[in-house]
This record gives C-alpha cells, structure tokens and sequence, in this order.
C-alpha cells in the first residue's frame, strides 16, 4: 500500500511536466494528449486531464482555439503559451537535476 501511494503521487508529479511538453510540440486536442500520455504509459482519464488543462491555462501557460471538426461540434486545441514555454524550460532543468541526484542516490557514484 505504501509503494502504491508513493508511485501514485511520483506520477502525479510528473504529469503538468509531461503534459506541457506534449503540447509544446504543437497544437492538441485532449484526446490525442491521452493518447500520447497512455502511450507513455502514464495511464490519465478525462477526468484527471481536464482540471489540469484548466490549471494551466488559467496560470497562462496554455492557451486554447476552438477548431471545426469534421465529426461533430467545434473541438478545442491547446496550445502553449511563451509564459508556458519558459516554464517547461525550467522543468527540463529540474528534471535533468532530479534524475542526476536520483541516480547517485540509488548508486553512490557521480557521473
């Protein structure tokens, strides 16, 4: 039980990170940002994306146009803001920073 929270809250860590990345590559509807965080198997539902999505848009590191589809009403595509971008600048630091200090931890060697 105590592993199972722990590798809960280390994704949920995680998971603002990689959603701004998959964004920073270009515009995405919510759908295909499940897809490509399930295809990192980092498994999220609607449920769990969207009140993120909106977190970050509302912080001003997303924003968001309203596109036609061609298989029903108006879809909505998220874009990263440049507030956004320098964020995920930051957080690619911080990562390479964890990973590093992880590494040594788990091994007792720096590189």
């Amino acid at each position: 039980m105590i592993a199972e929270n722990t590798q809960i809250q280390m994704r949920k860590g995680i998971l603002e990170y990689c959603i701004l990345s998959i964004i920073s590559r270009g515009e995405i509807y919510a759908s295909d940002i499940i897809a490509e965080l399930k295809k990192a198997e980092l498994l999220v539902v609607e449920g769990t994306l969207y009140p993120l999505l909106t977190r970050l848009k509302n912080n001003g590191l997303l924003s968001y146009s309203w596109q036609e589809s061609t298989s029903g009403p108006p879809r909505k595509y998220y874009q990263i803001t440049e507030e956004g971008k320098e964020v995920l600048r930051k957080l690619d630091v911080t990562w390479k920073e964890l990973v590093y200090a992880v590494e040594i931890s788990l091994t007792g060697n720096k590189k």
